[in-house]
Parts: C-alpha cells; sequence; structure tokens
C-alpha cells in the first residue's frame, strides 16, 4: 500500500463576507483567526487509487466538484468518481455555492473561481507523493462536544460546559466516539491522519467576523503543528442534529469556546493517533451514482399562494418600517427566492428532484460513504447498522450541498430543516422518505464495495 498526503491553502482575503447563520447579515471578515485548509490524503493498493480531499468550507456546489475532478483527471489519469471532497461545514468560511445557497454570505468571484484549481492542486500533489506506508485506525473516546438539538435540550450555560466533566443528557444521540486514521513509512514517521466524527462545527455566532474552521479546523491545525511534516484532515459525519455544546454566545465567550471545544477535540484525535492499529489494505475500491430522491410534491397553485403571502408579508414590512432589515425579513426574502425558482420549474414541467450523489470509497476494512446531506444520527446509525465494512464511516457535507436528510419523526413534524432547507439548499420540496431511501441508497453501496474488494 501507498499513501501521499498535501495541503493547499484556501484562506480568502480579509474583507470576503462569512456564510452561515442566516442571510444577508453582511458579515464580513476583520482577521484571519486560523487559516482554512484542503488537505488531501492519496491511497493506493491493488492497482487501485482514490483521493480524499478534507475542505476548511461550508461546502462546495456540484460545478466546483465537477471541475475538480476534471482537472485531476487531466492531469493524473485517476478517475474522478475515486476522488471525494469533504467539508467540515464551518460558519466562519466563505460562500463558495453562491448560485445554491444564495443570501448567506455575498460570494467573492474571483475566490469562486479559483478555488477548484487550489482543491485539484491537493489532490494531484498527493498522488505525486505516494509512498509506502502502513494504514492504522482507532476509535477513541470524543465526549464533551455535542449535544442534539432536536431531542435533547438546549445548550446549558457556558460555566456548566467549560467544565470538563460536562456531557450532555442524551450522549446516545450525538457521536461519543471519533475515527482516526494514520499513515506511516515503514520507519514509523507519520506521513498523515485523517479523523472523523459527527458534530455541527459551530461554535461561534452571527456576531464574529473572524476566519477559522471552527473547532475542527483548529484542532487539526493544532495536531498538525504538533506533528511537524504531517497532514491532518477532517472528515464530517452526521451533523443535521447535533451541535456543538457552546454556540450563539457572544464573541468573547465564543472565541473562549472555541479554543476549549477545539482541545477536547484534539485531544480525542490524540489518543487515537497513540492508538491506532494496522489495517491491512489489499485494495482500494470506489463507486458513485446520481439519484432523484422522492419528493412531496404540492399543486402549483398551492405553491403560488404560498408565494404571494410571503410576498405581501415583504411588502407590508418594507412600507410600514423604515428601519434597517430584520432577520425575519432578510430570511423571507431568500424563501421567495426560491419560491419563485421553484414555481418557474414547475410551469416549464420540470419540478423531480435535483439528482443527489452517493458515493463510496473502501481500502481494506475501511469504508467511507458519502453525500451531500447535512445527515441526522438516525440515519447514519441505520447506514452503520447495515453496512457490509467492518469501519463504516457515513460522511455528510460531501462533494455537494443538498441541505438536510432527516429522520422520519422530523419529516412528519416539519418544519425548518424539513421543509424550508431542501427548498433553499436544493431547489425541491420535501423529502418523501429520505432517511430509508438514503440509507438504501448508501447500504448498497457499501455491498458493491465489499463485493468489488
Amino acid at each position: 500500500m501507498r499513501t501521499g498526503f498535501a495541503k493547499v491553502d484556501i484562506t480568502p482575503e480579509v474583507g470576503v463576507e462569512l456564510a452561515g447563520f442566516g442571510p444577508y447579515l453582511k458579515r464580513r471578515s476583520t482577521g484571519i483567526r486560523d487559516r482554512l485548509w484542503a488537505k488531501a490524503m492519496a491511497l493506493e493498493a491493488g492497482g487501485g487509487r482514490a483521493v480524499i480531499v478534507g475542505c476548511d468550507l461550508i461546502g462546495v456546489p456540484t460545478a466546483a466538484t465537477a471541475r475538480v475532478r476534471a482537472l485531476v483527471t487531466a492531469a493524473t489519469g485517476l478517475p474522478g468518481d475515486a476522488l471525494m471532497i469533504c467539508c467540515s461545514h464551518t460558519h466562519s468560511g466563505p460562500n463558495p455555492a453562491a448560485d445554491q445557497i444564495f443570501g448567506w454570505g455575498e460570494p467573492d468571484p474571483f475566490y469562486v473561481e479559483t478555488l477548484p484549481y487550489k482543491i485539484a492542486r491537493a489532490a494531484i500533489t498527493a498522488l505525486e507523493r505516494l509512498e509506502e506506508a502502513e494504514l492504522a485506525h482507532a476509535n477513541p473516546p470524543c465526549e464533551g462536544v455535542g449535544l442534539n438539538r432536536e431531542y435533547d435540550q438546549d445548550a446549558p450555560p457556558l460555566d456548566e460546559v467549560l467544565r470538563d466533566d460536562w456531557r450532555p443528557a442524551k450522549p446516545e444521540l450525538t457521536d461519543t466516539r471519533c475515527h482516526v486514521l494514520t499513515a506511516r513509512t515503514p520507519a514509523g514517521r507519520l506521513l498523515g491522519f485523517a479523523a472523523y466524527f459527527g458534530c455541527h462545527p459551530v461554535v461561534c455566532c452571527a456576531e464574529t467576523h473572524a476566519i477559522h474552521g471552527d473547532f475542527a479546523g483548529v484542532a487539526m491545525n493544532l495536531l498538525e503543528r504538533e506533528n511537524p511534516g504531517a497532514v491532518g484532515l477532517f472528515i464530517q459525519g452526521a451533523q443535521g442534529d447535533v451541535n456543538s455544546c457552546v454556540v450563539h454566545k457572544p464573541e468573547p465567550e465564543s472565541l473562549l469556546a472555541l479554543d476549549v471545544i477545539a482541545a477536547r477535540f484534539a485531544n480525542a484525535v490524540r489518543a487515537g493517533l497513540a492508538a491506532a492499529q494496522p489495517v491491512a489494505v489489499e485494495a482500494v475500491t470506489h463507486f458513485r451514482r446520481d439519484l432523484a430522491f422522492s419528493l412531496r410534491q404540492s399543486p402549483l397553485a398551492d405553491l403560488k399562494a404560498q408565494l404571494k403571502t410571503k410576498e405581501a408579508f415583504l411588502r407590508e414590512q418594507v412600507l410600514d418600517k423604515a428601519a434597517a432589515a430584520t432577520h425575519e425579513q432578510r430570511f423571507e426574502l431568500v424563501v421567495v427566492t426560491a419560491l419563485r425558482r421553484l414555481i418557474a420549474v414547475r410551469e416549464a414541467g420540470g419540478g423531480a428532484a435535483r439528482p443527489a450523489e452517493v458515493q463510496g470509497l473502501r481500502f481494506g476494512s475501511v469504508e467511507i460513504l458519502a453525500s451531500g446531506f447535512e445527515l441526522f444520527q438516525a440515519i447514519k446509525n441505520d447506514v452503520v447498522a447495515q453496512a457490509c465494512g467492518p469501519i463504516t464511516l457515513v460522511a455528510g457535507v460531501s462533494n455537494e450541498i443538498h441541505g438536510y436528510a432527516v429522520d422520519r419523526r422530523k419529516a412528519r413534524e416539519g418544519g425548518y430543516a424539513a421543509q424550508i432547507v431542501p427548498l433553499l439548499a436544493a431547489g425541491t420540496e420535501p423529502y418523501l422518505d429520505i432517511q430509508g431511501e438514503l440509507t438504501a441508497a448508501l447500504t448498497t453501496l457499501s455491498r458493491d464495495l465489499a463485493a468489488a474488494g
């Protein structure tokens, strides 16, 4: 087996608007607290190759992923289906997908244009650096980081969660362990490592203006400094219903908590680096598919009536109030824009779900099953229970942006994640059974990977 690692700086210029927390907030960055990176891990065994790139970004649009794959294929011959782009979902970086997530941070056109070249350069360089190495894996405890915002509790007081012994009321609804992969030369030198964990990485708030990769990015950069020459990338898991234990606090408290939560995660990964056990890798395999998930379609007349109501709300607000727009008004503008787009598609005879990519990579006993959704924990749990791989990592926010994949209970209850986000992120109506259909798609990938390997 051979592995190679590389990293490319993808930090935007200071002044770029930051993505996350809401639409049209004009969160212009005022400084760089921690640099953003595209970090690549290449693997080769049994005649097969694959590359995983971890990016400190809120997400990447489908078009950018296609460009990266084309650039890497042209330079190295690697099939596009063998390249996976995983994003941490930081809310303290730029918006590289303004054509999909419109309003959540004004894009920098130069940054959007050049980003695919930088991500591709990381992947190409990692392939150029392939050398003999041994892969190892650990699954250490990782506690005191997240809580399930849908089924557990609101974030407790800051002084409580910053205690080392703090735990959520229902830890079983979160990840309580992380996965760590290491690659070392025959002489024992650490080439690089990857850490997988499911938690919405956001510790800060809408009033923070510094660029950084949230707790995951800060932790991985810290561990790299402790291991000179090694590259450490983060792979996001199921974070759709799991928040970090500190979020939406005032700026001073947010920045304090960022270091504390990053240190907790770094401690877990550090333990994994020390405890990792060898994994035999005789082959590297990959599969990728585009699927259209079933939707709950409303009559066109209902969509038009909904649009009319929201347009009237905005009109009345503008006429009655001369003050700056409120968060509610800004959000309604985004919904109005999305509804207009959806109605235009429906009137043109379309309206089916935008195809969503699912992708699987397997190397030895490790498999990564990825999609562009912000996964709920129940979906991850279902996939792990049914997957063929002894070590299954279910990655979200990968290769493209499709909003939330909610569990069946939240789909029945409706609300923001189940009803509004599909419209905003994918331009579609709510999914009919995303838990069942996505679980089936990812477990099918797992069986195909097992058969091919």
